[in-house]
């Protein structure tokens, strides 16, 4: 579970990096908006899409709790071939796209933002059974996903 929160807090924090470096280097008056605009986003996407794929990755780990599994199990295979392409879109966008990067930082701060928002409850809840542990409460794991 904390590998799972801090690889999405990683990645949310290295496409934000990118964004913000973007925005500072741009001499327009619209920085803010564009900011904003991912920000608003990046909000969306967190509640409407990247906290149901956190609940479901959290079922996956319940699932093999008691497995000597690898850590990278927390997705299912065909999601990694999802990430796959979406780190090859990163790098073609970053470095051959004509897209302007400050254009560009809107989808890096919604993309970013999301996953660093939504990686939190992966922290939340590692923090719930640690502490239901500690208290021996319940036998069920971690008593809630959510």
């Amino acid at each position: 579970m904390l590998f799972s929160g801090l690889v999405w807090t990683g990645v949310g924090i290295m496409l934000n990096t990118h964004a913000f470096k973007w925005l500072a280097s741009y001499n327009g008056k619209y920085t803010v908006v564009f900011a904003l605009v991912g920000v608003v986003i990046a909000l969306l996407a967190h509640h409407l899409g990247f906290l149901r794929i956190v609940d479901k990755n959290l079922g996956r780990i319940k699932e093999m709790e008691n497995d000597k599994a690898s850590p990278f199990a927390f997705m299912p295979v065909k999601s990694y071939f999802m990430v796959i392409l979406m780190i090859g879109m990163g790098i073609i966008l970053r470095n051959y796209s004509p897209i302007a990067k400050e254009h560009l930082a809107m989808v890096y701060i919604a993309m970013g933002g999301a996953l660093f928002l939504s990686s939190i409850r992966y922290y939340r809840i590692l923090i719930q059974c640690i502490r239901s542990k500690r208290q021996k409460i319940g036998t069920d794991w971690c008593q809630s996903l959510k």
